[in-house]
């Protein structure tokens, strides 16, 4: 990735905030069908427990493909997921946006999101920087999507409770 602020990349700070506000809202809300469709064919959505490590060949908390993140939005949607009867309440905080680059078609977005988590069990917070690769999608005034979704939680290499939700 090239770090490099001044070349126009084709998204701007304001889009780019808008839709990582938007999708934090459709998961808050579950609205997973929604939230799905911002995704692009080619996806990977990528929780690891170490940064630095390849998901390849080490533990993750989450390394999904496109099919796989399919199956999580199935999953949610059949109400059988018992760790999430009733569903968590969630409200998340998106800062600290900024366009790291670009990489190919993909422009390269970093942010900060903290995620409140209220269940029965009490209240988590989950807080980590985001990695997005966001492609715009149908022509230079398609729509974006992500390419890629990376968040290097803070307590990554901690003891977790259960996370069965959109993060």
């Amino acid at each position: 990735m090239t770090a490099v602020p001044d070349v126009d990349t084709g998204v701007d700070l304001r889009e780019a905030e808008r839709f990582l506000y938007r999708e934090a809202r459709l998961a808050d809300a579950f609205a997973l069908e929604e939230w799905e469709a911002l995704w692009t064919d080619d996806a990977v959505y990528h929780v690891p427990v170490d940064p630095d490590a390849d998901p390849r060949t080490h533990m993750s908390i989450i390394f999904d493909n496109r099919g796989r993140i399919a199956t999580r939005i199935q999953q949610l949607q059949t109400g059988r997921r018992h760790s999430q009867r009733p569903p968590s309440r969630l409200c998340r905080s998106v800062t600290n946006v900024e366009i790291l680059g670009q990489e190919g078609n993909d422009t390269i977005v970093g942010s900060v999101v903290q995620i409140l988590e209220s269940r029965d069990r009490g209240t988590t917070w989950w807080v980590g920087r985001v990695t997005h690769r966001l492609r715009r999608v149908g022509g230079v005034d398609g729509e974006l999507r992500m390419a890629a979704k990376t968040v290097v939680l803070v307590d990554s290499d901690r003891s977790l409770p259960t996370m069965s939700f959109l993060i």
